[in-house]
């Protein structure tokens, strides 16, 4: 029976999937982000499988959603640990949704304060009365 060899990918080409340039990549190596380690060819260039692929994608919503780069570490030791760890990385994911979902709350209170203020300067503008804006001070309040 003959084993067919796992399909890798360049830096550069993961790089193009993930959207991650190939510093990043290997910022997150020296950082001991991924849940294995990188492999090298027979060339020393580090080579990754769809199942690295798919982890830097996780890494990368991790990330953008603000997750700090020690808390990511933290879930890829706790998987390298093993399933006993299941629990804690299911808390650490928690703690995160907890704090998206703040920053979300956050996020929709800026945005009425923002379309408030559009519909203001729509409703000044339209009266030719633009001039009077901020003359009392801002208005913040969300347009109910």
């Amino acid at each position: 029976m003959t084993t067919v060899p796992e399909a890798t990918l360049s830096i550069g080409e993961v790089s193009a999937l993930t959207g991650l340039s190939a510093h990043t990549l290997r910022f997150y190596e020296q950082e001991g982000l991924f849940i294995e380690p990188v492999r090298r060819n027979s060339a020393g260039r580090r080579v990754f499988t769809d199942q690295e692929v798919g982890w830097l994608k996780v890494c990368a919503k991790l990330r953008s959603s603000g997750m700090s780069l020690p808390n990511i570490r933290r879930y890829a030791e706790l998987a390298r640990r093993g399933p006993d760890t299941t629990n804690e990385r299911f808390d650490l994911l928690r703690a995160h949704e907890s704090t998206v979902q703040q920053q979300i709350s956050d996020l929709q209170d800026a945005l009425a304060v923002i379309r408030g203020k559009i519909t203001l300067y729509a409703d000044h503008l339209a009266a030719g009365s633009a001039d009077e804006l901020w003359r009392n001070g801002p208005e913040c309040a969300p347009v109910e």
